[in-house]
């Protein structure tokens, strides 16, 4: 499938994002042009741009068991990484740091099985970071093991309690299992003056003027063919 190819006026944030267009296909990447402490707001889902998507494909968000959402503006760009810059929480409709915070010429990613349950196209991952997945695909068919610890949206929570209730085992059950972390979780990590261990990493959370996350159903595709740092199987 082709990149999609944009309609809408570029740069469409020009304040936080910097578009870098790639010759080549589904290598376009987008870098901060702000500082954003530890889950602080980076940007929120308007509406418009964004509105709801009729299905998924692979340039929408999901953001519920069954919604999906079109970005309809250059953070369609944001690609994927295994350690991510950027949590998509579709419950609050914001962006947030991650537990580092960002920095002018971070680049901007996100994992994507955190808001996908179901990807058309699983793809080859060459972020390069020491928790790589190497295959990334829909939260539904990554094993369980390789999503553990890291933060989902509560609608991938949701489905993965499905899913294993259908097969009939608990999450809780599995040793060890510390469930992932929920958004409503990000909040208190922060209001407790600490970090929770996100993607492998501590951060020392600042609790001064950060944009809180709360709880609700949150989600996200944009599914893998658009990542920078990504190859597309064929």
């Amino acid at each position: 499938m082709a990149p999609l190819k944009p309609y809408w006026k570029q740069p469409s944030h020009p304040d936080v994002q910097d578009v870098v267009v790639s010759g080549a296909d589904f290598m376009t990447k987008s870098l901060s042009k702000v500082t954003v402490p530890p889950f602080g707001l980076f940007a929120k889902f308007e509406f418009p741009p964004c509105d709801v998507a009729d299905k998924a494909t692979y340039a929408t968000v999901q953001m519920g068991k069954d919604e999906h959402l079109n970005l309809n503006s250059d953070l369609l760009y944001i690609n994927h990484s295994c350690e991510p810059s950027l949590h998509f929480d579709m419950g609050s409709m914001r962006i947030v740091a991650g537990p580092k915070g960002l920095r002018p010429g971070d680049e901007l990613t996100f994992f994507y099985p955190s808001t996908e349950w179901d990807m058309a196209q699983p793809f080859d991952c060459f972020c390069g970071k020491p928790t790589c997945k190497r295959v990334i695909s829909g939260a539904k068919d990554m094993p369980f093991e390789l999503l553990k610890g890291l933060w989902l949206n509560d609608h991938i929570h949701d489905l993965l309690e499905e899913q294993a209730s259908s097969q009939q085992y608990q999450l809780g059950s599995v040793p060890g299992n510390d469930g992932g972390v929920r958004s409503a979780q990000l909040p208190e990590a922060v209001l407790n003056g600490r970090a929770e261990k996100l993607n492998g990493t501590d951060a020392n959370v600042d609790t001064q003027g950060l944009g809180l996350l709360r709880r609700g159903v949150t989600s996200r595709e944009m599914s893998g063919e658009m990542g920078g740092d990504t190859t597309v199987r064929v």
